[in-house]
């Protein structure tokens, strides 16, 4: 694959994220057409039920006969709520097609492969490094298809001692404000934000996506970890449950949950942690962000239901207070070809650890 080639697909990648915010449960794709070294027209998939990234390059190009389109997932093979983008796609005249990942959908996967070279269309797919990237970028609609629950991310923002909390629990912030600003971002693009009971109670957060640019247009579902759904009418995320969405899993009969139905919340009864993600999946929750505390988090971990690990660590030591990854069990990071990175968030540095393939 030529350097040309890459830079396009990297386009694609970047035309993507436009619908981060919006088009789950369905997946982010961007599509750029090109015609003797010039782009002729760009696209990308915004939000469910609206043209898909291929129809809407080419829309912009007009006329993209003999042209290459690099798209960031196959093209779709069947009819959904718009028709097949790889029908299209040969209709339209285009000579070659390059592919940054396969669709996982069994009714693409490979399929529009086959249709588009039957069609006359060289087909070229990427491998390396921007196919590993457009697979993660598309995470939650994989394993949404594949597992059938959301993709979950463990965020936290620690100290240099893996601490979350000073001793004896008073409120402070640890990381800074440009690492609070990111999370913003991340819970304006995840389909639902979660944190134990002990977090809900101790921080009294409200979880919504605030502070972005540009602001979030929806809010995620907050979800509690409540067995006993003991969450407070009085806290901050019943009194702005008309705000977005907030639910509470708890054990099925639990006494609180007739309160808290009547304040707006939805409670969730499910036994464990994996009936409650299948049931989030079946509600077409893509990506779930798991904001606290450790006892949950570890408690997802030691089910293999947490894929990604998101540390804010801030340039601080807190000496004592809850650790982060209290029972996790020892680990090397970054084995396996999974992805292991760490950057500079203002003066804290985020680590992003992939746990598991997608």
């Amino acid at each position: 694959m030529s350097p040309e080639d890459l830079r396009y697909l990297e386009r694609c990648l970047e035309l993507a994220e436009l619908g981060a915010r919006t088009v789950a449960p369905n997946p982010m794709v961007g599509c750029v057409l090109v015609r003797d070294g010039a782009v002729i027209g760009e696209g990308w998939h915004e939000r469910p039920g609206s043209p898909h990234a291929e129809v809407n390059a080419l829309a912009a190009a007009g006329d993209a006969s003999g042209a290459t389109a690099y798209v960031s997932l196959e093209p779709c093979a069947h009819h959904g709520r718009t028709p097949p983008c790889s029908n299209a796609l040969i209709a339209a005249g285009v000579v070659r097609v390059v592919i940054a990942s396969i669709d996982p959908d069994p009714r693409t996967n490979g399929q529009s492969i086959d249709r588009l070279r039957a069609g006359g269309v060289e087909v070229e797919l990427a491998t390396g490094d921007v196919e590993r990237r457009a697979r993660r970028q598309n995470a939650g609609f994989r394993t949404l298809l594949r597992l059938g629950r959301p993709y979950v991310t463990y965020k936290a923002a620690v100290s240099i001692d893996g601490r979350v909390a000073a001793p004896g629990g008073e409120p402070r912030w640890i990381s800074s404000p440009p690492s609070r600003a990111l999370v913003h971002e991340w819970r304006a693009r995840s389909g639902a934000v979660a944190v134990g009971i002990g977090t809900a109670l101790a921080d009294d957060p409200t979880l919504t996506a605030r502070d972005c640019v540009p602001p979030a247009e929806r809010q995620p579902l907050r979800v509690v970890f409540d067995r006993a759904a003991r969450l407070p009418v009085c806290s901050a995320l019943v009194r702005s449950a008309g705000e977005g969405p907030v639910a509470v899993v708890c054990r099925p009969g639990a006494p609180g949950i007739p309160a808290l139905i009547a304040a707006g919340v939805e409670a969730i009864e499910a036994s464990d942690a994996r009936q409650t993600l299948a049931e989030l999946g079946r509600r077409g929750v893509a990506t779930m962000l798991l904001e606290g505390g450790p006892t949950l988090a570890a408690g997802l971990q030691g089910e293999g239901l947490v894929d990604r690990l998101a540390l804010f660590v801030a340039p601080l030591v807190l000496g004592a207070g809850p650790n982060a990854l209290e029972g996790w069990p020892a680990m090397w990071l970054g084995e396996g070809g999974l992805e292991l990175s760490s950057s500079p968030v203002g003066p804290d540095t985020l680590l992003l650890a992939d746990l598991h393939e997608v």
